[in-house]
């Protein structure tokens, strides 16, 4: 899915998505990523919901976001309070929705000025 342009292209915006990439303006990406409004998108080292361990929300934690945005792959999925600990020790807010409702929801309160960060789940491509 193709999504409008808006007044934000100085920020990490997501301009389309599909089951298995995502495109962060107008750059397709097919494995999970960290995506922040200021700051180029980066490899966050999960291809699948079940891999997710406390080391990862930490990361998330790091980068001080008032927000997370989780999508956990094509459906909605939610986390065990003990792999959200380091988020709530910090009063860092998180949401965990299917990945399309996540990239919709993160260009929405990123253009909205929110200090937002946008964790996405994408499956590995395997070689058959």
């Amino acid at each position: 899915m193709k999504l409008h342009a808006t007044q934000t292209q100085q920020y990490q915006t997501v301009t389309g998505y599909e089951t298995d990439w995502i495109e962060i303006n107008a750059q397709r990406f097919d494995y999970s990523l960290l995506v922040l409004p200021e700051v180029a998108p980066r490899a966050w080292p999960v291809s699948a919901f079940e891999q997710l361990q406390e080391a990862h929300f930490e990361v998330l934690a790091a980068t001080e976001p008032d927000l997370v945005i989780l999508g956990t792959g094509e459906r909605q999925r939610f986390l065990t309070p003990g792999l959200m600990a380091s988020l709530m020790a910090r009063r860092i807010g998180l949401e965990c929705m299917d990945n399309q409702a996540a990239c919709r929801t993160y260009n929405i309160l990123m253009a909205e000025g929110r200090k937002v960060a946008l964790a996405l789940i994408l499956p590995t491509k395997r070689d058959n």
